[in-house]
């Protein structure tokens, strides 16, 4: 079976002052290609930090990280900065839109760091804007949209180039229900129709539910793992 994601032995140590933090102890995981899998827990159990090893946002202490085969926890800042950019995209509780950029413009923001022509940059933020709904909003800035609409705008970035891998930090966190049921629909209909695999840290129960497989992390280690698809 071939996964997008492996992980072997990890552990994760931060140091606070003089006082060690471990973060994450041996954990071990495969994420099949097309999974779409949630990791929760309590505040502290080690879900953020594994999402941000997995993105290569951070390294960890001890064992290793595939993503599609690359071994992250051992690659340079180039080849990770270039892996990141054309392998993996994020979402974050956050949005992280560029304020003085338009919908369209921000969805374009990585293309153009690829070297995507303008027009074809421009075709490609259309139509996806578009498959999210938000195709009468392109021209508008992260300030004139609601919760909803920036992270539907981040969405849209993050799957524009096609990665095989979506994090996503707390996606809903920001927002009411019904849109936040509405994402979930829209994340899981990327899943399927665009073949990207996604993995979100989260609280929160709708995207517990959302989610094909169950993994719940307790002080630094994985303590269940349930698939339910």
């Amino acid at each position: 079976m071939e996964h997008t994601v492996l992980c072997r032995n990890v552990s994760k140590v931060y140091r606070q002052d003089t006082v060690a933090v471990q973060a994450l102890t041996d954990v071990s995981l495969e994420i099949p290609r097309l999974d779409f899998v949630c990791l929760s827990g309590p505040s502290g159990s080690g879900k953020s930090t594994l999402l941000n090893l997995i993105g290569g946002l951070d390294r960890p202490t001890g064992g290793e990280i595939y993503v599609d085969g690359n071994r992250v926890d051992q690659m340079e800042k180039g080849a990770l900065a270039e892996l990141r950019l054309r392998r993996i995209g994020f979402v974050f509780q956050a949005y992280n839109l560029i304020p003085v950029l338009t919908a369209r413009e921000n969805v374009e923001f990585v293309m153009q760091l690829q070297g995507v022509a303008a027009g074809e940059r421009t075709r490609k933020a259309r139509e996806i804007l578009k498959e999210v709904g938000l195709e009468d909003l392109e021209n508008r800035r992260p300030g004139e949209l609601s919760g909803g609409q920036q992270q539907r705008v981040a969405v849209a970035r993050a799957i524009v180039s096609a990665p095989s891998l979506v994090l996503a930090d707390e996606p809903t966190a920001n927002l009411d229900s019904k849109t936040a049921e509405n994402l979930m629909q829209l994340l899981r209909h990327m899943n399927r129709e665009h073949g990207v695999t996604f993995i979100f840290s989260t609280h929160d129960k709708l995207v517990m539910e959302f989610s094909q497989r169950l993994i719940t992390l307790r002080d630094g280690r994985i303590v269940d793992d349930v698939r339910r698809d």
